[in-house]
Protein backbone atom coordinates (compact mmCIF):
# COMPACT_ATOMS: atom_id res chain seq x y z
CA UNK A 1 0.00 0.00 0.00
CA UNK A 2 1.09 3.48 -1.26
CA UNK A 3 1.94 6.09 1.63
CA UNK A 4 -0.11 8.93 2.16
CA UNK A 5 1.12 12.37 2.80
CA UNK A 6 -1.04 15.77 3.91
CA UNK A 7 -0.38 19.06 2.70
CA UNK A 8 -1.80 22.18 3.49
CA UNK A 9 -1.36 25.91 1.32
CA UNK A 10 -1.48 29.01 2.88
CA UNK A 11 -2.25 32.03 0.70
CA UNK A 12 -4.58 30.04 -2.03
CA UNK A 13 -6.42 32.45 -3.35
CA UNK A 14 -3.67 33.49 -5.88
CA UNK A 15 -3.54 32.25 -9.49
CA UNK A 16 -0.53 29.81 -8.29
CA UNK A 17 -3.03 28.79 -5.56
CA UNK A 18 -5.41 27.55 -7.69
CA UNK A 19 -2.41 25.28 -9.71
CA UNK A 20 -1.34 24.04 -6.63
CA UNK A 21 -4.71 22.89 -5.64
CA UNK A 22 -5.04 21.41 -9.48
CA UNK A 23 -1.53 19.32 -8.77
CA UNK A 24 -2.53 18.03 -5.36
CA UNK A 25 -5.75 16.90 -6.34
CA UNK A 26 -4.28 14.81 -9.13
CA UNK A 27 -1.47 13.19 -7.20
CA UNK A 28 -1.82 9.84 -5.92
CA UNK A 29 -0.33 10.08 -2.72
CA UNK A 30 -1.17 13.80 -1.76
CA UNK A 31 -4.05 14.93 -0.03
CA UNK A 32 -5.20 18.39 0.74
CA UNK A 33 -5.29 19.47 5.01
CA UNK A 34 -6.70 22.71 4.92
CA UNK A 35 -6.38 25.62 2.10
CA UNK A 36 -6.47 28.89 3.84
CA UNK A 37 -7.14 32.13 2.13
CA UNK A 38 -8.52 35.18 4.28
CA UNK A 39 -10.54 36.62 1.32
CA UNK A 40 -12.74 32.97 0.69
CA UNK A 41 -13.11 32.02 4.41
CA UNK A 42 -15.95 29.53 4.29
CA UNK A 43 -16.38 28.81 1.01
CA UNK A 44 -16.24 25.31 -0.65
CA UNK A 45 -12.92 25.26 -2.46
CA UNK A 46 -14.38 23.22 -4.83
CA UNK A 47 -16.90 26.31 -5.72
CA UNK A 48 -13.12 28.13 -6.90
CA UNK A 49 -11.22 24.73 -8.50
CA UNK A 50 -12.59 22.37 -11.36
CA UNK A 51 -10.16 20.00 -9.86
CA UNK A 52 -10.82 19.76 -6.57
CA UNK A 53 -14.37 17.81 -5.45
CA UNK A 54 -13.53 17.37 -1.93
CA UNK A 55 -15.40 18.93 1.03
CA UNK A 56 -12.91 21.15 2.45
CA UNK A 57 -13.38 24.86 2.74
CA UNK A 58 -10.96 27.84 2.63
CA UNK A 59 -10.40 28.55 5.98
CA UNK A 60 -8.50 31.77 7.29
CA UNK A 61 -5.88 30.59 9.82
CA UNK A 62 -3.15 32.40 11.76
CA UNK A 63 0.02 30.76 11.72
CA UNK A 64 -0.43 29.16 15.31
CA UNK A 65 -3.41 27.62 13.56
CA UNK A 66 -1.74 26.53 10.80
CA UNK A 67 0.62 24.95 12.55
CA UNK A 68 -1.64 22.98 14.64
CA UNK A 69 -3.54 21.48 11.75
CA UNK A 70 -0.31 18.76 11.94
CA UNK A 71 0.12 18.82 7.90
CA UNK A 72 3.01 16.59 6.82
CA UNK A 73 4.03 19.52 4.49
CA UNK A 74 2.65 23.29 4.46
CA UNK A 75 3.50 25.30 0.75
CA UNK A 76 3.30 29.27 1.50
CA UNK A 77 2.21 30.88 -1.30
CA UNK A 78 2.18 34.80 0.17
CA UNK A 79 3.26 37.39 -1.11
CA UNK A 80 6.92 39.05 -0.20
CA UNK A 81 7.58 39.66 3.29
CA UNK A 82 4.56 37.78 4.54
CA UNK A 83 6.21 34.09 5.36
CA UNK A 84 7.97 34.32 8.48
CA UNK A 85 5.39 34.44 11.00
CA UNK A 86 4.32 31.04 9.76
CA UNK A 87 8.06 29.78 9.53
CA UNK A 88 7.98 30.31 12.81
CA UNK A 89 5.20 28.61 13.69
CA UNK A 90 5.99 25.28 12.18
CA UNK A 91 9.48 25.78 13.83
CA UNK A 92 8.49 26.30 17.31
CA UNK A 93 5.34 23.31 16.84
CA UNK A 94 5.82 21.44 14.25
CA UNK A 95 9.53 21.40 13.06
CA UNK A 96 9.01 18.07 11.10
CA UNK A 97 7.15 19.90 8.54
CA UNK A 98 8.35 20.40 5.21
CA UNK A 99 8.11 23.80 4.76
CA UNK A 100 8.14 24.81 0.34
CA UNK A 101 8.03 28.82 0.38
CA UNK A 102 7.39 30.39 -3.02
CA UNK A 103 7.66 33.74 -1.66
CA UNK A 104 11.71 35.85 -2.19
CA UNK A 105 11.90 35.59 1.75
CA UNK A 106 14.02 32.43 2.06
CA UNK A 107 15.87 32.89 -1.06
CA UNK A 108 18.89 34.22 0.58
CA UNK A 109 19.28 32.19 3.90
CA UNK A 110 21.77 29.55 3.57
CA UNK A 111 19.50 27.65 6.20
CA UNK A 112 17.28 26.74 3.34
CA UNK A 113 17.32 24.39 0.06
CA UNK A 114 17.14 26.92 -2.72
CA UNK A 115 14.77 24.29 -5.00
CA UNK A 116 15.39 24.15 -9.21
CA UNK A 117 15.82 20.89 -9.36
CA UNK A 118 17.67 20.47 -12.79
CA UNK A 119 20.26 23.13 -11.46
CA UNK A 120 20.25 22.37 -7.53
CA UNK A 121 19.54 18.37 -6.92
CA UNK A 122 22.60 17.53 -5.93
CA UNK A 123 22.51 20.16 -2.99
CA UNK A 124 19.33 18.49 -1.83
CA UNK A 125 20.19 16.40 1.64
CA UNK A 126 16.80 16.56 2.64
CA UNK A 127 16.37 19.78 4.02
CA UNK A 128 12.61 20.24 5.41
CA UNK A 129 12.75 24.18 4.60
CA UNK A 130 12.86 24.34 0.64
CA UNK A 131 12.77 27.75 -1.34
CA UNK A 132 10.97 28.09 -4.19
CA UNK A 133 12.72 29.75 -6.88
CA UNK A 134 11.46 33.20 -8.58
CA UNK A 135 9.72 32.69 -12.04
CA UNK A 136 11.67 34.79 -14.07
CA UNK A 137 15.24 33.61 -12.10
CA UNK A 138 14.48 30.09 -12.82
CA UNK A 139 14.22 30.92 -16.59
CA UNK A 140 17.09 33.24 -16.34
CA UNK A 141 19.38 30.68 -14.87
CA UNK A 142 18.39 27.83 -17.22
CA UNK A 143 19.09 30.04 -19.83
CA UNK A 144 22.90 31.08 -18.60
CA UNK A 145 24.20 27.85 -16.95
CA UNK A 146 25.45 26.01 -20.12
CA UNK A 147 27.57 28.80 -20.80
CA UNK A 148 28.15 30.38 -17.17
CA UNK A 149 32.36 29.57 -17.35
CA UNK A 150 32.51 31.00 -20.93
CA UNK A 151 31.41 34.60 -19.74
CA UNK A 152 33.17 37.64 -20.63
CA UNK A 153 30.17 40.04 -18.70
CA UNK A 154 27.28 40.11 -17.26
CA UNK A 155 24.29 38.80 -19.03
CA UNK A 156 21.70 41.30 -19.82
CA UNK A 157 17.93 39.68 -19.82
CA UNK A 158 14.73 40.73 -21.49
CA UNK A 159 12.53 39.64 -19.86
CA UNK A 160 8.24 39.45 -20.52
CA UNK A 161 5.89 38.10 -18.17
CA UNK A 162 1.87 37.67 -18.80
CA UNK A 163 -0.13 39.87 -15.88
CA UNK A 164 -0.84 37.11 -14.02
CA UNK A 165 2.97 37.27 -12.94
CA UNK A 166 1.69 40.30 -10.74
CA UNK A 167 -0.51 38.34 -8.85
CA UNK A 168 -4.37 38.90 -7.68
CA UNK A 169 -4.20 42.35 -5.88
CA UNK A 170 -5.08 45.07 -8.07
CA UNK A 171 -2.40 47.10 -9.52
CA UNK A 172 -1.15 48.68 -12.94
CA UNK A 173 0.84 45.62 -13.35
CA UNK A 174 -2.16 43.42 -13.50
CA UNK A 175 -4.95 46.01 -15.27
CA UNK A 176 -5.75 44.71 -18.56
CA UNK A 177 -7.25 48.17 -19.70
CA UNK A 178 -3.85 49.57 -18.90
CA UNK A 179 -1.94 46.43 -20.35
CA UNK A 180 -3.78 46.38 -23.68
CA UNK A 181 -1.87 47.35 -26.78
CA UNK A 182 1.09 47.91 -24.50
CA UNK A 183 4.28 46.23 -22.76
CA UNK A 184 4.81 47.87 -19.07
CA UNK A 185 8.70 48.37 -17.85
CA UNK A 186 9.43 48.00 -14.53
CA UNK A 187 12.18 48.16 -11.57
CA UNK A 188 14.68 48.15 -14.40
CA UNK A 189 18.04 47.55 -11.78
CA UNK A 190 17.72 45.69 -8.80
CA UNK A 191 15.04 43.80 -9.11
CA UNK A 192 14.83 40.93 -6.52
CA UNK A 193 15.43 38.63 -9.62
CA UNK A 194 18.32 39.72 -10.71
CA UNK A 195 19.92 39.91 -7.25
CA UNK A 196 18.64 36.17 -6.98
CA UNK A 197 20.20 35.21 -9.83
CA UNK A 198 23.25 37.19 -9.36
CA UNK A 199 23.60 35.25 -6.22
CA UNK A 200 22.86 31.62 -7.23
CA UNK A 201 24.92 32.10 -10.65
CA UNK A 202 27.92 33.95 -8.52
CA UNK A 203 28.04 36.62 -11.70
CA UNK A 204 26.39 39.55 -11.75
CA UNK A 205 23.02 39.47 -14.20
CA UNK A 206 21.70 42.47 -15.56
CA UNK A 207 17.65 41.95 -15.67
CA UNK A 208 14.98 44.33 -17.39
CA UNK A 209 11.04 43.10 -16.47
CA UNK A 210 8.23 43.96 -18.28
CA UNK A 211 4.74 42.85 -17.79
CA UNK A 212 2.62 42.16 -21.43
CA UNK A 213 -1.04 42.18 -21.97
CA UNK A 214 -1.50 38.24 -22.50
CA UNK A 215 -2.15 35.82 -19.23
CA UNK A 216 0.48 33.84 -18.44
CA UNK A 217 4.26 33.09 -19.48
CA UNK A 218 7.44 34.44 -19.73
CA UNK A 219 9.91 35.10 -22.37
CA UNK A 220 13.45 35.99 -21.54
CA UNK A 221 15.75 36.73 -23.96
CA UNK A 222 19.59 36.69 -22.63
CA UNK A 223 22.42 38.25 -24.72
CA UNK A 224 25.90 36.11 -23.36
CA UNK A 225 29.60 37.73 -24.72
CA UNK A 226 31.43 34.59 -24.43
CA UNK A 227 35.80 35.10 -23.43
CA UNK A 228 36.00 33.49 -26.92
CA UNK A 229 34.72 32.64 -29.59
CA UNK A 230 32.50 29.62 -30.19
CA UNK A 231 30.22 27.70 -32.65
CA UNK A 232 26.52 28.09 -32.65
CA UNK A 233 26.86 23.57 -32.85
CA UNK A 234 28.71 24.18 -29.57
CA UNK A 235 26.41 25.83 -27.91
CA UNK A 236 23.47 24.35 -28.48
CA UNK A 237 24.83 21.13 -28.05
CA UNK A 238 26.10 22.10 -24.10
CA UNK A 239 22.33 22.82 -23.94
CA UNK A 240 21.57 19.52 -24.66
CA UNK A 241 24.45 17.84 -22.70
CA UNK A 242 23.59 20.00 -19.58
CA UNK A 243 19.69 19.25 -19.61
CA UNK A 244 20.00 15.75 -21.26
CA UNK A 245 17.53 13.41 -19.29
CA UNK A 246 15.55 16.35 -18.31
CA UNK A 247 12.05 15.28 -18.93
CA UNK A 248 10.83 19.26 -17.94
CA UNK A 249 13.68 20.95 -20.33
CA UNK A 250 13.30 21.13 -24.13
CA UNK A 251 15.92 22.56 -26.32
CA UNK A 252 14.39 23.39 -29.80
CA UNK A 253 15.97 24.97 -32.84
CA UNK A 254 13.86 28.24 -33.36
CA UNK A 255 13.39 30.88 -30.65
CA UNK A 256 10.32 29.34 -28.64
CA UNK A 257 6.87 31.42 -28.21
CA UNK A 258 5.00 32.00 -25.14
CA UNK A 259 1.93 30.91 -26.34
CA UNK A 260 3.58 27.70 -26.63
CA UNK A 261 4.11 26.85 -23.52
CA UNK A 262 1.13 28.70 -21.56
CA UNK A 263 -0.63 25.89 -19.46
CA UNK A 264 2.24 23.40 -19.87
CA UNK A 265 5.00 22.66 -17.08
CA UNK A 266 8.58 22.68 -18.56
CA UNK A 267 10.94 25.02 -20.26
CA UNK A 268 11.90 25.49 -23.56
CA UNK A 269 14.98 26.91 -24.66
CA UNK A 270 16.38 27.82 -27.77
CA UNK A 271 16.85 30.29 -30.72
CA UNK A 272 20.40 30.05 -30.27
CA UNK A 273 21.56 33.19 -32.38
CA UNK A 274 25.47 34.37 -32.86
CA UNK A 275 27.09 37.61 -33.70
CA UNK A 276 29.87 37.50 -36.19
CA UNK A 277 32.57 36.62 -34.63
CA UNK A 278 31.34 34.09 -32.66
CA UNK A 279 31.50 35.93 -29.11
CA UNK A 280 28.31 37.12 -28.47
CA UNK A 281 25.09 34.76 -28.61
CA UNK A 282 21.42 35.35 -27.88
CA UNK A 283 19.48 32.61 -26.05
CA UNK A 284 15.73 32.34 -25.66
CA UNK A 285 13.43 30.68 -22.82
CA UNK A 286 9.73 30.43 -22.29
CA UNK A 287 7.81 28.73 -19.25
CA UNK A 288 4.76 29.06 -17.48
CA UNK A 289 5.14 31.12 -14.80
CA UNK A 290 2.41 29.93 -13.09
CA UNK A 291 3.88 26.34 -13.27
CA UNK A 292 7.50 25.40 -13.58
CA UNK A 293 8.10 29.03 -12.27
CA UNK A 294 6.21 28.69 -9.23
CA UNK A 295 3.53 25.13 -8.81
CA UNK A 296 5.13 22.65 -10.88
CA UNK A 297 8.10 23.63 -9.52
CA UNK A 298 6.76 23.57 -5.76
CA UNK A 299 5.13 19.98 -6.16
CA UNK A 300 9.27 18.67 -7.70
CA UNK A 301 10.11 20.41 -4.50
CA UNK A 302 7.64 18.68 -2.79
CA UNK A 303 7.69 15.15 -4.07
CA UNK A 304 11.32 14.99 -3.17
CA UNK A 305 11.25 16.09 -0.09
CA UNK A 306 8.53 13.21 0.92
CA UNK A 307 10.59 10.49 -1.12
CA UNK A 308 8.54 10.26 -4.07
CA UNK A 309 9.79 10.97 -7.47
CA UNK A 310 10.23 14.44 -8.57
CA UNK A 311 7.86 14.08 -11.56
CA UNK A 312 4.78 12.55 -9.91
CA UNK A 313 1.53 13.96 -11.04
CA UNK A 314 3.48 16.58 -12.53
CA UNK A 315 2.55 15.88 -16.74
CA UNK A 316 5.39 15.76 -18.97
Amino acid sequence: MSTSFTVGIVGARGHTGAELIRLIAAHPQLSLAFVSSRELDGQPVADHSDAYTGELRYENLDPAAVAAKGADAVILALPNGKAQPYVEALDTAAPQTVIVDLSADYRFDPGWYYGLPELTRGRYAGQKRISNPGCYATAMQLAITPLVTELAGPPQCFGVSGYSGAGTTPSDKNNIELLRDNLMPYALTDHMHEREVSAQLGVPVEFMPHVAPHFRGITMTVNLWLARALKREEIEQRYRERYAGEPLIEIVDEAPWVSRIAGRHGVQIGGFTMAPGGKRVVVVATLDNLLKGAATQAMQNLNRAIGLDELTAIPH
